[in-house]
C-alpha cells in the first residue's frame, strides 16, 4: 500500500477528515459510451509473457509446506453484538469514491480500503510477523523463497455478489500497472516489486518477487484483488468515469447510493450476508450495521456533538480535551455515562515534523536548513501544548525496532547554533522587527503551512520561539484538502504534516527520498545535475530531495535480501537525511486516548497491540439496549460505575 498522508484529527477526534466532491451526474453524462476492455487486457497479458503465466495445478511443486494461520488467536470478543448505527463526523465531503488516482489518498480511504478491504492474508494485530487468512485459505513459500503459492478461498465474494477468483488478481496487476489510473506510486510498485503472477486454476495462483526479502509474506500476501468485471470500462477517462462509483469490496462495508447525502453526510452499510461474517479472525469485528458520518467542519462543534450524545466517540489525544474539556471529574464521566480510556500501542510512528521544500530559494542552503532545525523548539511544544505526554520524534523511521537508528538524536533548540548557521548563509543583521536580513535585504522568513486546524497553536509556539534567533514563520492554516493540494504541487515552503506509516518490518525510503520522485530527470548521464530538471508533482518527496548517494542506498536497500545489510543501509540513510537537514523531527506518541459513550463496548483488553487508533480493527460494538438505558438514566439521574482506564499491557516502543 502507498504511504498515506496523515490527517491527525482522525486520531485526535476519532473521525476521518475528507474533502469536497463534484456533480457525478454531470460527469457521467459527458462520458463516452460503455466500452469493454477484455481484449485489451488479454493482449496485455500476452505481451508480457514473463510476468503473466498460465499453468495447471500439476505444475505446482510437491514439496511445498502449506500454512493457514488458523492456530493464531482470534480477533475481537465473542461477546460482540451485531447491529446498531455508529455515528461519527467528517470535516468535509470526499472528493471521490475511487480507490486510486487523483484525490483518492484522503482520510475517507480507510473506510473503503485500508481498514476494510481484505487481502489474501493479514498481519496479526498482536504479532506483525504472523499472518492470518483473508481471501486465501492457505499459502506456501518456494524453497528459493522468491515465490508464494496461494490457494484462494472459494467462498470469497465481492459485495455485488460476484466471485473473487484468480482472474481478479491477474487483472489487479494490469490495473495497477496501467497509466489510465494516473497513480505513479502504484505503477512503480506493481511494476518493479513483482516479477510474475501465475494462474493455475480459478482459485490457485503464485506471486513472485525479484529478491528474497525478510518480510516476504508482507510483499506477497498483503495484496488485494481488483474486480475485473467492474473495471471492464477502464480507459483514458478512468478518473471521471469512476469518480463516484463505489468499487465492489470484499470487506464488510459498502457505500450505497442512498447512503450519500452530498455536503451533509455519507454512510457505510454492512454488506448483506457478507461472505466472511462467520470466519475466524473476522466474525467478531465490523459489528455496527451502519456507520453514519455527518459533515461537521469545526473541531469544537464536533466535540459539542459528542457531548450531546449525537456522536458515539471522540479522540482525546490532545491535552486540551483530555484534561480540560472532558476532565476526570466531569459529571458525565463521574456518572458513568462517558468512559475514558488510554491505550498504549506498539507500531511505527507517524512522521510529524516540518518538511522543507529544498527547491525553494534559501531552503536550498544547508546552513539555512540546519539553522531552522536549531530554531524550532519542539521540546517547548511537547511541554506546553501536549502537556509532556508526547515525546520528541528522533528520525523518519521511529518504531521499526532494530531497523530504527539506535543513537541518532534530533537537533535541540539552540539560539546560538541557529544564529551561527544563519550567519554562515549570510544572515548576520537583524531588521527593525528582529528578523535577520542578508546584505541584499532578504528577510529570513518562510511560510509555514499546515492543514491541521486543531494543531494551529503548535505553530504559534514555534513561530514565537523562532523569532529569538531571527527566523520568521508566516503561519498558514488551510483546510486539509487545500494544504495537501499545495504540498503535492510542491508549492510549499515548509509544511507541518506527517505520513501515516504501515505496519511493516522496516521503513520505506523510495517514495519519500528518491530523486525520481523529486524531478522529472534529476541528473544527466554523467551524474551531474540536470540544469533543466522540473519538479515532479503528486509524489511523496515533499522535500525535493535529489542526492545520488541517497538514490544508490535506496536502490540497494530495496533489492537487498540480507537483513543485516538492510539495517546498515537504513541507519546510513537516516544519518544522511539527518545531515541534509530538510526535515525537522517533531513529536510522537506511544498511546492513544479516546472518550466514548457507555453503549460503545470494547473487548476486555480494549484493543490490539499494533492498533493505531481505537477503531482501526473494528473490534468495538454497539449495545443498543445499553444506549436506551444510558439516555434514560441521564434524564432520571441514575448513575453507573465510573470507567477511566489505562491499558498498558503493550507499553514500550
Amino acid at each position: 500500500m502507498p504511504i498515506r498522508f496523515f490527517k491527525p484529527l482522525a486520531i485526535l477526534l476519532g473521525v476521518f477528515l475528507i474533502t469536497s466532491c463534484g456533480n457525478s451526474s454531470e460527469q457521467d453524462a459527458a462520458l463516452e459510451p460503455t466500452r469493454d476492455n477484455t481484449q485489451e487486457v488479454l493482449d496485455y497479458y500476452a505481451s508480457h509473457p514473463n510476468f503473466f503465466s498460465f499453468k495447471t495445478p500439476e505444475d505446482i511443486p510437491n514439496d511445498l509446506v502449506w500454512e493457514d494461520g488458523m492456530d493464531l488467536p482470534d480477533i475481537g470478543s465473542p461477546e460482540a453484538k451485531k447491529g446498531g448505527t455508529q455515528y461519527g463526523a467528517l470535516q468535509d465531503f470526499p472528493r471521490t469514491l475511487r480507490l486510486v488516482g487523483p484525490d483518492s489518498n484522503g482520510s475517507f480511504r480507510p473506510f473503503i480500503l485500508d481498514n476494510v478491504a481484505m487481502a489474501m492474508a493479514h498481519q496479526h494485530p498482536n504479532n506483525q510477523n504472523d499472518f492470518y487468512p483473508g481471501l486465501a485459505k492457505s499459502w506456501a513459500v518456494s524453497t528459493q523463497r522468491k515465490t508464494t503459492y496461494i490457494r484462494l478461498d472459494p467462498d470469497a465474494r465481492w459485495s455485488d455478489g460476484e466471485k473473487v477468483t484468480a482472474d481478479d488478481y491477474l487483472f489487479a496487476f494490469f490495473f495497477f500497472q496501467s497509466e489510465y489510473i494516473i497513480a505513479p506510486w502504484y505503477n512503480n510498485w506493481y511494476g518493479s516489486m513483482y516479477t510474475n503472477i501465475t494462474r493455475y486454476d480459478d482459485y490457485t495462483i503464485s506471486i513472485s518477487i525479484p529478491d528474497v526479502k525478510p518480510n516476504m509474506h508482507y510483499r506477497t500476501l498483503n495484496l488485494s484483488p481488483a474486480p475485473q468485471h467492474f473495471y471492464r470500462e477502464l480507459g483514458d477517462d478512468y478518473v471521471a468515469r469512476y469518480q463516484w462509483r463505489f468499487v465492489p469490496t470484499t470487506g464488510a462495508y459498502e457505500v450505497r447510493k442512498n447512503d450519500i447525502r452530498k455536503v451533509r453526510s455519507i454512510a457505510l452499510t454492512r454488506v448483506k450476508d457478507w461472505w466472511a461474517k462467520d470466519k475466524k479472525f473476522w466474525r467478531y469485528r465490523y459489528n455496527p450495521d451502519k456507520i453514519h458520518l455527518s459533515i461537521i467542519r469545526d473541531t469544537p462543534k464536533v466535540f459539542e456533538a459528542f457531548r450531546r450524545g449525537d456522536l458515539d466517540q471522540f479522540g482525546l489525544n490532545l491535552g486540551e480535551f483530555w484534561y480540560e474539556k472532558l476532565p476526570d471529574d466531569d459529571p458525565d464521566v463521574q456518572n458513568g455515562y462517558i468512559h475514558k480510556t488510554v491505550f498504549y500501542n506498539q507500531r511505527p510512528r507517524p512522521t510529524f515534523g516540518l518538511w522543507m521544500n529544498t527547491a525553494k530559494p534559501l531552503l536550498d542552503n544547508r546552513d539555512i536548513r540546519i539553522g531552522i532545525n536549531y530554531a524550532t523548539n519542539w521540546d517547548l511544544v511537547i511541554e506546553k501544548f501536549f502537556r509532556g505526554d508526547f515525546e520528541r520524534l528522533k528520525t523518519v523511521s521511529d518504531g521499526y525496532g532494530e531497523f530504527s537508528h539506535p543513537t541518532l538524536e534530533p537537533r535541540s533548540f539552540d539560539i546560538d547554533k541557529a544564529l551561527a548557521h544563519f550567519a554562515n548563509a549570510g544572515f548576520t543583521d537583524r531588521g527593525p522587527d528582529g528578523i535577520l536580513v542578508n546584505d541584499r535585504g532578504q528577510r529570513l522568513a518562510f511560510t509555514l503551512t499546515t492543514g491541521y486546524e486543531a494543531l494551529k497553536d503548535v505553530l504559534t509556539i514555534l513561530k514565537e520561539e523562532a523569532k529569538k534567533p531571527g527566523l520568521e514563520f508566516r503561519i498558514e492554516v488551510l483546510d486539509g484538502t487545500a494544504a495537501w493540494k499545495k504540498v503535492q504541487e510542491k508549492k510549499h515552503d515548509i509544511q507541518f504534516s506527517a505520513y501515516a506509516v504501515a505496519l511493516e518490518m522496516y521503513p520505506r525510503y523510495w517514495e519519500t527520498y528518491h530523486s525520481v520522485n523529486a524531478y522529472d530527470i534529476a541528473f544527466l548521464e554523467d551524474g551531474s545535475v540536470n540544469p533543466d530538471r522540473k519538479l515532479k508533482t503528486q509524489t511523496n518527496n515533499l522535500e525535493a530531495i535529489a542526492i545520488p548517494e541517497v538514490d544508490d542506498m535506496i536502490n540497494r536497500y530495496r533489492s537487498s535480501s540480507d537483513k543485516d545489510e538492510m539495517i546498515e543501509l537504513a541507519n546510513r540513510l537516516d544519518e544522511t537525511l539527518h545531515d541534509h537537514a530538510s526535515f525537522v523531527p517533531g513529536y510522537k506518541q506511544s498511546f492513544y486516548r479516546v472518550g466514548y459513550w457507555r453503549w460503545i463496548r470494547y473487548p476486555d483488553g480494549f484493543n490490539l497491540k499494533h492498533s493505531s487508533s481505537a477503531g482501526r480493527y473494528f473490534v468495538h460494538w454497539i449495545d443498543t439496549d445499553m444506549k436506551q438505558e444510558t439516555l434514560a438514566a441521564r434524564k432520571s439521574g441514575e448513575t453507573f460505575p465510573v470507567s477511566i482506564k489505562v491499558f498498558d499491557q503493550y507499553k514500550g516502543d
